[in-house]
């Protein structure tokens, strides 16, 4: 089931969040058996069988948690936590891996057959079993607290975040679904999530949907492009990607501020983001915090205690030398994200983009290191050179994007290639209307190479000139919708237009979400999912 369908709006969202409270009128108890049964459904929607798969992944985590938690310190644990991590990541290996491995051994003729046919990859699979893995290694290091079946069953299936993300904690989440304020209705959360949910609404029908139309033609075939084409592309894409995942994650946080649930911020204008690692402290978040602490963080601390058993120095002035730099933040920083791209998908390309996001970080963090500072050097403290920054940081994140949304490693190079070598199609393709209004302007301009009149089968170009204009202007200048309801450690810039738009209970306030949901259910079209659905 869609956030974005008439089903879950008019039917299963005021069910489960009506019937959430309502259960909880009676017992504690009973409210967090509701949202357990609401969830499944939620996931039973989309394909019956998969709840099975889902029920067996939380019976036997939960098992493998409560083990390593018993014989916590004692022998055997390591070996209950491998066995556990092993399971886990075969059966993802198998849904979303073992295809394209087959596939790939058999185009290089390693293999007489497809050793395994195309499977269904379960919604979600990703999110749930990483959610369930970072469970596992905390019960290993012996820091989870709460242990009650029922409301691990919560924190794993809770629909908001079920299918993808946020990534969630379990000690942020499971000792809410403990407190006595969680089961009694708020209006002003109701409220806040209201409006969050809605302005994620409008983001998904209204916005990222629409920019679809100009980036899915182009990485279909990027062979057809030219220097305009490829750049429309790439730049629509980069916002249809923004606004589709900004508002899932608006809709989910949203969700659960419904129900009284807090969950941790996972998206906080990241293109406005100075660096590259500024940009991950601020895209998918949740995702980046657990990437630091399961991933980057263990394995620096392995270089670290080698370094330090070879009686080699850990500061940061020993940091700052090629080799030791090399070790300590290169060495994990590519093992990170070298990982983190394969968790989104299969192909090389996914690989590819990890591994650039890899080089942006190292390159960010030895600019720090060995670059000049701020402190010293006046012009970067000023505006242009933030905004060059900004400029320069969104580029990267762009030429990574491509390889995100490619269907292979070649076609993202193909819309790479086209959009530095013009190969002579610098000329823009105006609609004949506005090629007419420019009168001998347009001819002066045509005869010199620059416009050229647009065929029938061309798409407006200035329609999409406009359209993905608006977008820039929301995405640099709109304050962002935690800012709007007031979440802590939100962006808060452009102050000005932020005090402005701001959560108020009263009735001009209602009012606007009121325009604001008319519009953005009647954005509600044909079936669209969320692109981190996918993964």
């Amino acid at each position: 089931m869609l956030f974005n369908s008439f089903a879950f709006l008019f039917l299963f969202l005021p069910v489960s969040v009506g019937g959430f409270f309502a259960a909880s009128a009676v017992s504690k108890s009973l409210g967090r058996a509701w949202l357990v049964l609401a969830s499944l459904g939620f996931y039973t929607w989309w394909h019956p069988p998969f709840t099975v798969l889902l029920l067996i992944s939380i019976a036997f985590n939960y098992a493998c948690g409560m083990l390593l938690l018993k014989r916590n310190g004692r022998p055997g644990q390591t070996a209950v936590l491998a066995v556990a991590l092993t399971c886990n990541l075969a059966a993802l290996f198998y849904y979303k891996y073992a295809y394209a491995a087959a596939a790939g051994l058999f185009a290089f003729g390693v293999t007489q057959t497809l050793w395994v046919n195309d499977v269904l990859l379960p919604l979600g699979i990703s999110f749930f079993t990483f959610t369930q893995i970072g469970f596992l290694l905390d019960c290993h290091g012996g820091t989870v607290k709460d242990r009650g079946l029922v409301d691990y069953v919560l924190f794993v299936t809770f629909f908001p975040h079920l299918i993808a993300g946020p990534i969630l904690h379990h000690k942020e989440i499971m000792p809410q679904f403990a407190e006595d304020s969680t089961y009694r209705m708020d209006p002003a959360n109701v409220a806040q999530g209201l409006t969050l949910f809605f302005i994620g609404l409008f983001k998904k029908g209204l916005i990222a949907d629409p920019i679809s139309t100009y980036s899915s033609p182009g990485f279909a075939d990027p062979s057809q492009l030219g220097f305009y084409g490829a750049w429309g592309a790439a730049l629509a894409y980069t916002l249809q990607l923004y606004f589709d995942f900004s508002g899932y994650s608006d809709m989910a946080i949203g969700i659960a501020r419904m129900c009284n649930v807090q969950f941790p911020m996972n998206f906080n204008s990241p293109y406005r983001a100075t660096n590259i690692i500024d940009f991950w402290q601020r895209w998918h978040m949740t995702l980046t915090r657990y990437l630091n602490l399961y991933l980057y963080n263990p394995m620096a601390l392995a270089v670290a205690r080698r370094r330090a058993a070879r009686g080699l120095s850990l500061s940061r002035k020993a940091a700052a030398r090629p080799g030791a730099f090399a070790s300590m933040v290169a060495l994990p920083m590519f093992y990170t994200m070298g990982l983190a791209g394969i968790w989104h998908g299969a192909g090389l390309q996914f690989l590819v983009f990890g591994l650039l996001h890899a080089s942006y970080l190292t390159i960010n963090h030895a600019w720090r290191m060995f670059g000049p500072s701020p402190k010293t050097h006046a012009w970067m403290k000023g505006g242009l050179w933030a905004a060059a920054c900004v400029l320069m940081t969104y580029l990267a994140v762009l030429t990574a994007d491509i390889f995100f949304r490619a269907n292979s490693t070649a076609d993202a190079i193909t819309i790479l290639q086209r959009m530095v070598t013009p190969q002579g199609q610098t000329a823009v393709p105006l609609p004949p209307w506005l090629f007419d209004s420019l009168g001998g302007l347009g001819g002066w301009l045509q005869a010199h190479g620059m416009v050229a009149l647009a065929g029938p089968e061309q798409p407006s170009v200035v329609r999409e000139i406009v359209a993905l204009l608006a977008a820039y202007l929301l995405v640099f200048l709109a304050p962002n919708s935690q800012t709007i309801v007031g979440l802590a450690g939100a962006d808060t810039r452009p102050a000005g237009l932020a005090g402005l738009i701001r959560l108020r209970l009263d009735a001009r306030w209602g009012v606007a979400v009121g325009l604001l949901a008319a519009a953005a259910i009647m954005g509600i079209g044909a079936k669209s999912e969320f692109l981190y659905f996918q993964f």
